[in-house]
């Protein structure tokens, strides 16, 4: 019996770690990949404290892990299928059947990315589609790209991109960027992107791999075709939370939690992206889950 299961092991995750264990908690953090989460495929962070030069995401998160691991931190690999209470106790039960038993649980899984659900899409990943333009972005030098998305990241891996495309298409479906001003004035200043705005994407297409773009004008209903060599897809995010019990998540099947990172469930937390309402910025994924255990140490010792 832990005094607290942790799952997931990104800024959220590993953060309740750091906490968790300083306030002399019994905790176990399970992670289904590497610790880290989606930061780690993030080619450079500029906006978290503490430091005063741009470092990478595999960076920071690296300097996370090995922090919560130098206090003590176990982190196991394993798959979580669901989260279970049951008279003031929580089994937590792996893929294979092996069951864990906690007074405590912080559930910080993430989201993963959102697909375009169009012809050719899951055909073509790791041929022409990808959802992480700092992992596969070296693959397009001096050759043609989309990215589809107008949000934060759209906008942040676009501009990376340009490193080694020689052009890229920035597809969105509004007549403007959702993207912070900063991140819209650099792709604005750059030219080896061309915005491509009032647009969908119908069909990715090609042979044996992307080849080019089917795409919609919403305003005109015109359809035309795009050659591009890979597409890049930031159209948003799905909660990773179907582990967890139906009575925590509202119709988008993200955690509903309150301002100390509770549940409708007593002894369940949550952190980080799969929470409703979640902004995902790294600083506050990490105030989330320090938040979720300190309220976890104060549920376990009756203060709560």
């Amino acid at each position: 019996m832990k005094d607290l299961i942790i799952v997931g092991a990104g800024p959220a995750g590993l953060s309740a770690a750091i906490y968790g264990i300083r306030a002399g908690l019994d905790l176990l953090v399970v992670e289904k990949f590497s610790p880290g989460g989606q930061v780690i495929n993030t080619y450079e962070v500029e906006n978290y404290p503490g430091f005063a030069e741009p470092l990478s995401g595999w960076e920071l998160m690296s300097r996370m892990e090995e922090q919560a691991r130098r206090l003590g931190t176990e982190i196991v690999s394993g798959d979580v299928e669901s989260v279970a209470a049951d008279a003031g106790r929580f089994s937590v039960t792996m893929a294979g059947g092996q069951v864990m038993e906690a007074k405590t649980v912080i559930a910080a899984t993430g989201a993963s990315y959102r697909r375009l659900n169009v012809p050719g899409e899951e055909q073509y990943i790791g041929h022409g589609v990808s959802f992480c333009a700092t992992c596969d972005g070296a693959f397009y030098r001096d050759r043609v790209c989309a990215v589809i998305g107008g949000g934060n990241t759209a906008l942040e891996e676009a501009h990376f991109l340009t490193r080694f495309a020689s052009k890229v298409y920035l597809i969105h479906r509004r007549d403007q960027y959702r993207g912070v001003k900063i991140l819209q004035d650099r792709v604005a200043a750059s030219d080896r992107i061309e915005p491509v705005l009032d647009t969908v994407v119908e069909s990715i297409n090609g042979a044996t791999k992307v080849e080019g773009l089917t795409l919609k004008n919403v305003k005109t209903g015109a359809r035309s075709d795009l050659a591009v060599d890979g597409v890049f897809i930031f159209v948003g995010f799905d909660a990773n939370t179907g582990y967890l019990p139906a009575e925590v998540l509202d119709e988008n099947r993200e955690v509903v939690v309150d301002i100390n990172m509770r549940t409708e469930v007593p002894g369940l937390f949550a952190a980080g992206d799969l929470r409703s309402g979640s902004r995902r910025q790294i600083v506050m994924a990490a105030a989330e889950g320090a938040t979720a255990a300190l309220e976890a140490y104060d549920y376990i010792l009756g203060l709560t």
